[in-house]
């Protein structure tokens, strides 16, 4: 049995049909200040919405400051005010400065160029398999990029990668092993 997600605009509740119909509409909602500062501020302020937009084919969102009464009525189904109580938390993609960070060039790790490298996020399936197949090859590459190589005497390299079962293998230059023993 199979499931289907069927999506809705949160502004107006019309059916979303094609992924490429869908955008993401960020509001930032927090700053810091002295209170003070923030009675200043808000004697002075203009009611205003800061939005995000995030449209389909975009690598950056836009950004767009508009009156909160225009922004309000931009919702037809529901009071903006209960929208945004109702509304998801913010998915907020992690930051990869190597490739300068932006929702299309993410580092896609279950890939063998990227393969082993370190990262703060769960290792799939794929990428476990890759490092178990291709250990000495992920590993050359690692350290041709000076980044650190996968050990299999680190025991959080073999949980990581699921390496049990393997074993170190030591290579030795035989004329090495004769000058060290005599």
């Amino acid at each position: 049995m199979g499931q289907k997600t069927v999506r809705f605009s949160d502004l107006s509740g019309q059916l979303i049909t094609h992924d490429d119909a869908l955008a993401r509409i960020v509001v930032p909602v927090e700053i810091e200040a002295l209170t003070d500062e923030a009675e200043a501020i808000e004697q002075a302020a203009l009611r205003v919405a800061v939005v995000d937009l995030y449209l389909p084919d975009d690598l950056e969102p836009r950004r767009i400051v508009m009156e909160a009464d225009v922004f309000d009525k931009l919702a037809t189904e529901n009071p903006m005010d209960q929208l945004l109580i109702a509304a998801r938390p913010v998915r907020r993609s992690p930051r990869t400065s190597a490739v300068g960070g932006s929702r299309g060039d993410r580092v896609d790790y279950s890939t063998l160029e990227h393969a082993g490298k370190p990262h703060k996020g769960k290792v799939t399936d794929t990428e476990r398999q890759l490092v178990r197949d291709h250990l000495d090859e992920i590993n050359q590459r690692l350290a041709g990029q000076g980044i650190r190589t996968i050990s299999l005497a680190d025991p959080d390299h073999v949980e990581r990668y699921g390496l049990q079962g393997r074993t170190a293998e030591l290579e030795f230059d035989m004329e090495e092993s004769a000058v060290a023993a005599g």
